[in-house]
């Protein structure tokens, strides 16, 4: 039965059946209250049958289960065999004496009806979870014989495809399987998307930023580790004025910031320990060329900071990283996790990458990176052989845009037009751009403002219009910002107008009905059907880049970010900017 499951689903595939779709199920005849499993078959009593069918809700549209039965019926040739030779038994001479036999109903109608109410008040799921394109479905069940990666525009559906197979692996690999990203609040809408897709294998799968992760594993080691990002800001203020300001640094046009970036994204992103090391360095992503001069300058200000964060008894974000890696170093993890995904892999660090790679190392389907170069929103960059592995041969574009409208993806791909990125498999590279945009809408509407008076007040209005529109809640409208700055201002204001917020830094997936507001990052990996971004700045859309390098670089950053945004929208986009 396993055998002919996988069989199923990899039929089943070829029209775009989610392979969590294709269950076996074994029916005992005759029993009752029984529910059990044995590697992956559901074994359940003839009385249980329709409760447990009906318990999975509506999960297929007609047109999708006429499909189905069309290529199940072409797999399965039996079910329309021609019936069995008829056999003639001469009837006995003395005919028996039977007595009648009253056969008990399988089920009575309360019990149907209560079975057939079970289904309807299932949690609906959204067809992405039952139903995907024949390019994603097999994709899920493709297995790669070392680490792979999948990349694809935004809107492609990746993280769709990252979830289905963290289900899929989590129902045929021994091991657990580890969801992870740079976001911190996104593993938990992913798990609670997973609940919906497949509850049976929740319990397999975890999920948690990177961070998140390295803590866990810090505190459960007994590690000494104290994070205080506040501290650690004084303890980068601290070395800057005692050798940063001094330095060629300081006596740059080049503000603080990127240098701070820099330590943080190319020195400790990388886990750099010697000056030699950062001086014969291919600083991918950083515009601005530094010389060597430059270079023992930085080196300077690192090893100033170093010494101002121990002084203080405190580490960074990228420390608790690199501690993490350490004590896997000193002791791996073993065989806890057969299967690590990674979504968003452009934003995460090369030791980041390093850390979550030894966890299952080039097993095969061990390590899947998830993600698209052009939306890349942080400082620097790496490439995979940095961090010591390779996905040569082992990489999928995934090219049709399921998510935006056609007029949404143009728009957004105008604002970067010509971007150019440090890929993580080592080239220069441009964004991909979608094979096919099947959906259509409205144009998205750009409006400019004299006045953020002006400007929040067409906000509200636009929000207003779209939730009257059939199918269109408050539930549904997102706001977006470039700054948190931005985000709490713009959650105020909906909220004196009356309309009801929930903040992305609070929201774990569960569907309310309220209007989603936070900034670009925290929105990376969902969907919205309507977008507002009220927080751009006339330079944001300026179609000439700043001619300093620095500057430049910062630009670029921005409009990805903007592009992240944009892109989040399904049905209609507001864009606000104002002076």
């Amino acid at each position: 039965l396993v055998d002919l499951v996988d069989d199923t689903q990899a039929d089943l595939a070829e029209v775009g059946l989610a392979p969590g779709e294709v269950r076996a199920l074994v029916v005992l005849a005759g029993r009752g209250g029984l529910d059990a499993g044995v590697q992956g078959v559901r074994i359940v009593g003839e009385r249980d049958v329709l409760r447990c069918i009906a318990s999975h809700g509506n999960r297929l549209t007609p047109a999708q289960v006429d499909t189905v039965l069309a290529r199940a019926l072409t797999f399965f040739p039996q079910a329309s065999a021609p019936a069995p030779v008829a056999v003639t038994v001469a009837e006995p001479v003395l005919p028996a004496v039977v007595a009648p036999v009253e056969q008990e109903a399988l089920l009575s109608p309360e019990e149907i009806n209560d079975a057939l109410l079970q289904g309807i008040l299932a949690q609906p799921i959204e067809e992405w979870m039952a139903f995907l394109h024949p390019q994603q479905a097999k994709l899920v069940r493709r297995s790669f014989g070392g680490p792979s990666r999948i990349r694809g525009p935004a809107g492609t559906g990746k993280t769709v495809v990252g979830l289905h197979r963290a289900a899929h692996l989590a129902r045929t690999r021994p091991g657990r399987v580890l969801v992870t990203t740079f976001v911190r609040t996104l593993p938990e809408v992913l798990r609670e998307l997973l609940k919906r897709l497949a509850p049976e294998v929740v319990d397999r799968v975890d999920f948690t930023g990177v961070h998140a992760f390295a803590r866990g594993l810090l505190q459960e080691r007994g590690v000494p580790f104290r994070l205080d990002p506040a501290a650690s800001g004084e303890a980068f203020a601290a070395a800057w004025d005692k050798v940063g300001v001094h330095s060629p640094l300081g006596a740059s046009r080049i503000n603080r910031r990127y240098w701070d970036e820099e330590i943080q994204y190319v020195l400790k992103g990388r886990g750099i320990t010697t000056f030699e090391a950062y001086a014969d360095l291919n600083r991918a992503g950083r515009r601005h060329r530094l010389s060597l001069t430059s270079r023992q300058a930085v080196w300077a200000l690192y090893q100033a900071y170093d010494t101002e964060l121990r002084r203080r008894h405190v580490h960074d974000y990228a420390d608790l990283i690199l501690l993490a890696e350490a004590e896997l170093r000193r002791e791996p993890l073993g065989d806890v996790y057969s299967a690590v995904i990674v979504d968003e892999a452009q934003d995460l660090s090369c030791s980041m990458i390093r850390l979550l790679h030894s966890l299952v190392g080039n097993a095969p389907d061990g390590l899947t990176l998830i993600g698209d170069g052009q939306q890349s929103i942080y400082p620097g960059g790496f490439t995979l052989a940095e961090a010591g592995l390779s996905v040569a041969n082992r990489g999928v574009v995934l090219d049709i845009n399921y998510r935006n409208t056609a007029q949404i993806v143009a728009f957004a791909q105008r604002l970067v037009a010509g971007d150019e990125y440090a890929d993580i498999e080592g080239v220069i590279a441009r964004g991909d751009v979608p094979a096919s945009v099947p959906r259509s809408g409205p144009e998205p509407v750009i409006a400019r403002f004299g006045t953020w008076q002006e400007l929040n007040e067409s906000m509200v209005d636009r929000i207003t219009d779209v939730t009257r529109q059939i199918g269109t809640g408050v539930g549904d409208v997102a706001v977006l910002c470039i700054t948190r700055r931005a985000a709490t201002a713009a959650a105020t204001v909906l909220q004196r107008s009356g309309l009801p917020v929930v903040k992305l830094e609070d929201y774990d997936g569960t569907p309310v009905d309220a209007i989603k507001v936070g900034t670009i990052k925290r929105a990376k990996g969902l969907e919205f059907k309507q977008v507002l971004i009220p927080d751009i700045r006339p330079q944001h859309t300026a179609t000439t880049p700043p001619s300093d390098d620095t500057e430049h670089e910062r630009w670029d950053l921005t409009r990805r970010e903007l592009y992240v945004a944009m892109t989040r929208a399904r049905d209609g986009l507001w864009v606000g900017i104002g002076r």
